[in-house]
C-alpha cells in the first residue's frame, strides 16, 4: 500500500513541480499589441500638401495623420498662414535628403509656435519620405539633453532622395511624395546651396490652390547709365602779337 502511494506522490511531482519551483512560476501576461490606425486615403484631398517649387512643378505630398496627427496638423496650419511660400531649401545633401521649412533660411530657425513632441513611428525613411527635422544630440549627451532634442520638431522637414533606414523611430516621418519627385531631385545642392531653390507656393488640395504657375524671371538688372564724358581741358590761347604798324614817312 506505501509502494502505491509513494508512486502516486512521485507522478504528481513528476506533473506539477516541485512545491518550490511553483512557486517560482509567473503568469505569462501578453504584451498588448497597439492597433494601427487606418490611413486617409491617397484622394483625401484634406490630407494633400502641394509644394509648388521654382525647379519647375509641383510636388504632392500623402499626409499621414494616422501616425504623426501633431506634425500634420502643425504642416497644415503653417501651410494655410502661406508661412512656407517662399521658403528656401537650405541644406540639401546629395543621396540623402532637401530640408526647407526655416524662415532663417540657416537652419536654425522656426515658427513661433511651440515644439511637438516626437512622433516616431513605423514608417520607414525611403525615397520620397517626408520628415520633420529636429535638433541633434549627440551620442554621448545626457538622457535629459536627447529627450529635449527628440521634442524639438517645429516647422522644418525634409525629403529622402535616397533610403535612409539608420534613421527610422529616430525621426517623425508624417508623409510620402506621391507626384513630381522629380522636381525635388532637380533642387540645388549645397550646405548652403549657392542658388537656393525655393518653394514658391504651398496648399492644401482641399483650398482648391490654382494650377501651378512657372514663377516669373528674375528682372534684367537694371541698366546702368553712362558715366558722362569729361570735357576736354581747355587749352591755353596764346596772346596774338600787337599788329605791326607801318613807320610814318619823314
Amino acid at each position: 500500500m506505501r509502494f502505491i502511494l509513494g508512486l502516486i506522490a512521485t507522478m504528481c511531482l513528476a506533473v506539477t513541480g516541485n512545491p518550490a519551483m511553483a512557486a517560482k512560476k509567473k503568469p505569462v501576461v501578453a504584451t498588448p499589441v497597439t492597433e494601427r490606425l487606418a490611413p486617409p486615403p491617397m484622394t483625401d484631398k484634406e490630407n494633400l500638401l502641394y509644394l509648388d517649387l521654382s525647379t519647375g512643378g509641383r510636388v504632392v505630398i500623402w499626409l499621414r495623420p494616422d501616425v504623426a496627427p501633431k506634425m500634420v496638423e502643425r504642416v497644415k496650419m503653417l501651410t494655410r498662414q502661406h508661412f512656407y511660400d517662399g521658403l528656401k531649401f537650405h541644406r540639401v545633401i546629395d543621396g540623402f535628403m532637401a530640408q526647407t521649412g526655416d524662415p532663417k533660411g540657416d537652419g536654425t530657425g522656426g515658427s513661433t509656435l511651440p515644439d511637438l513632441p516626437a512622433e516616431f513611428n513605423y514608417l520607414p525613411h525611403v525615397r520620397g519620405a517626408v520628415s520633420a527635422a529636429r535638433e541633434g544630440a549627440a551620442p554621448d549627451a545626457p538622457a535629459e539633453e536627447k529627450k529635449k532634442a527628440e521634442n524639438s520638431a517645429n516647422s522644418q522637414f525634409f525629403i529622402v532622395f535616397d533610403p535612409k533606414l539608420a534613421l527610422d523611430k529616430k525621426y517623425t516621418v508624417f508623409g510620402r511624395v506621391i507626384s513630381g519627385m522629380e522636381y525635388v531631385d532637380s533642387v540645388e545642392r549645397g550646405e548652403p546651396p549657392a542658388n537656393p531653390s525655393t518653394i514658391v507656393h504651398a496648399y492644401i488640395a482641399a483650398d482648391n490652390p490654382p494650377p501651378y504657375a512657372p514663377p516669373p524671371p528674375p528682372p534684367p538688372p537694371a541698366a546702368l547709365a553712362p558715366a558722362p564724358t569729361p570735357a576736354p581741358a581747355a587749352k591755353p590761347v596764346a596772346p596774338k602779337p600787337a599788329a605791326k604798324k607801318p613807320a610814318a614817312k619823314k
